[in-house]
């Protein structure tokens, strides 16, 4: 499976051309939207964006989305906050929001949430796509500080996804490998970045890309 994945779009509506752009010179299968699609709003901007969009798309709402975006979500794409889809023998699992910040913004929820939404649907799961990252993985900030969720990275610990995927923290773009997981931050949709993963027969590999 090829994947063209983009985060943080921050109601920049011209990025479309770009992420459809990658999905063709890739040959991409799908799109995964990792949130963040508007910028506080309105839900009519993500309906938009995501009918843009030239592929099969998964997306989950970021945490500066409306709280009722995925049911816009729903009718455009396929909504993956809080939900699981099996994709050949990959199974992706999806939440949206973010753990707790001091921004006070939309779709914030708390670490104990976070950890009971995802436990029930990461057995067996190859792709976990989320839009906090997991504390202590591309989760940095520029004073130094690491703001990810402990409850993601719990989930990792405890289920050993293939792959994770998430936006957030725009400084933070990159991939690493850690005790066989693959994290993959694609950057800022809006500064013009996206990513693209590939799963096939048990391995992933990610490559930067820029729109």
């Amino acid at each position: 499976m090829r994947s063209i994945v983009v985060s943080d779009i921050h109601a920049k509506a011209s990025t479309a051309a770009g992420v459809n752009r990658l999905a063709d010179e890739h040959n991409a299968d799908n799109i995964l939207v990792l949130g963040d699609i508007t910028n506080f709003g309105p839900v009519r901007m993500a309906a938009d964006y995501l009918s843009s969009l030239n592929r099969d798309v998964f997306a989950i709402p970021g945490n500066c989305d409306p709280r009722e975006l995925p049911i816009t979500i729903s009718k455009f794409a396929k909504d993956m906050h809080g939900r699981t889809v099996t994709i050949g023998s990959i199974k992706i699992a999806g939440l949206g929001g973010s753990n707790p910040t001091i921004f006070d913004t939309p779709f914030e929820i708390s670490e104990e949430e976070i950890f009971n939404s995802l436990d029930p649907i990461c057995d067996n799961v190859t792709i976990l796509m989320v839009h906090a990252p997991a504390f202590g993985h591309l989760d940095k900030i520029p004073s130094g500080m690491t703001v990810g969720s402990t409850s993601i990275s719990d989930i990792v610990k405890k289920y050993r996804p293939l792959v994770v995927l998430s936006g957030h923290i725009h400084e933070a773009r990159g991939t690493e490998e850690h005790d066989g997981t693959l994290f993959v931050n694609p950057g800022a949709a809006k500064d013009g970045y996206a990513a693209l993963l590939t799963v096939e027969n048990g391995k992933a590999e990610a490559k930067l890309l820029t729109l």
